[in-house]
């Protein structure tokens, strides 16, 4: 059973200039005194493509960590732009939180972002540059993906089980548990363990007709526009409803279990 449970997250100052840093407040609970820091890292996918081009905006270690409820604001600062290919700079892409027990990932939390330029006319007619200045990141903080690793939380399995075995808790909609024997190399899904994800990327395409990349954790690698429609009138992102959690669509916090 996982001891540690992240119960909300508001994703704050959204939307925002492209440049200014990512603010989110995460609420988790811990069931059980840590000895050890849990370690929090926030990534920028800088294209579907390749994961050479993420970026890791921040790593911060809390701990040890007493039982009880806690809250804490993780900021970071923009991705470099020197580092994001020139046609991925408008246009959706993903940015995940993950946090990790004594180097084991247990949870990752994601959230689709839309980059566009606020002036209309540069909409319309994008420079060749992209102009990073120019631009407005709104992250669609209302239907996140959460993802589950089993780990082993301490020295060696109690009761001579086997860490990463079949959990007891449960998952809400829009959520993945993976299990050990699911995971490629590095611990990331492979293509049958990663069908949910990329089910939600790109509305539900056949697993078995993409070429799924076990080293990425992110399972975005489709072709150009499969990263999910925008809505021109509301500057949203359209997903199946019915793999989204519920959420209030007049805020940027989802409480969740994971």
């Amino acid at each position: 059973m996982a001891k540690v449970h992240i119960t909300n997250v508001v994703v704050l100052d959204n939307p925002s200039s492209f440049l200014n840093p990512f603010q989110f407040e995460l609420t988790f609970e811990c069931i059980e005194e840590l000895k050890e820091d849990l370690e929090w890292k926030m990534i920028y996918v800088g294209s579907a493509e390749s994961e050479a081009f993420d970026q890791v905006l921040d790593t911060i270690y809390v701990g040890p960590v007493p039982e009880g409820r806690h809250i804490f604001v993780f900021q970071a600062d923009p991705p470099n732009v020197s580092r994001i290919p020139e046609q991925d700079a408008v246009g959706v892409t993903v940015v995940l939180l993950t946090c990790s027990y004594r180097g084991q990932e247990f949870v990752r939390v994601g959230y689709f972002i839309n980059n566009e330029y606020a002036d209309p006319e540069l909409r319309e007619n994008p420079p060749l540059k992209p102009l990073f200045h120019k631009m407005t990141r709104n992250i669609l903080a209302s239907k996140p993906r959460v993802t589950r690793f089993k780990i082993n939380w301490d020295d060696a399995p109690a009761n001579g089980g086997v860490p990463g075995g079949p959990s007891n808790g449960l998952l809400m909609d829009g959520e993945e548990e993976v299990q050990p024997d699911e995971m490629g190399d590095g611990g990331h899904t492979n293509g049958s363990g990663g069908g949910d994800d990329q089910q939600m990327v790109d509305g539900g395409s056949d697993s078995g007709s993409q070429q799924q990349h076990p080293h990425h954790p992110h399972h975005l690698h489709h072709p150009p526009g499969m990263l999910g429609a925008v809505h021109d009138d509301d500057n949203s992102i359209a997903m199946p409803a019915t793999e989204m959690p519920e959420f209030n669509e007049n805020s940027n916090s989802l409480a969740m279990e994971c």
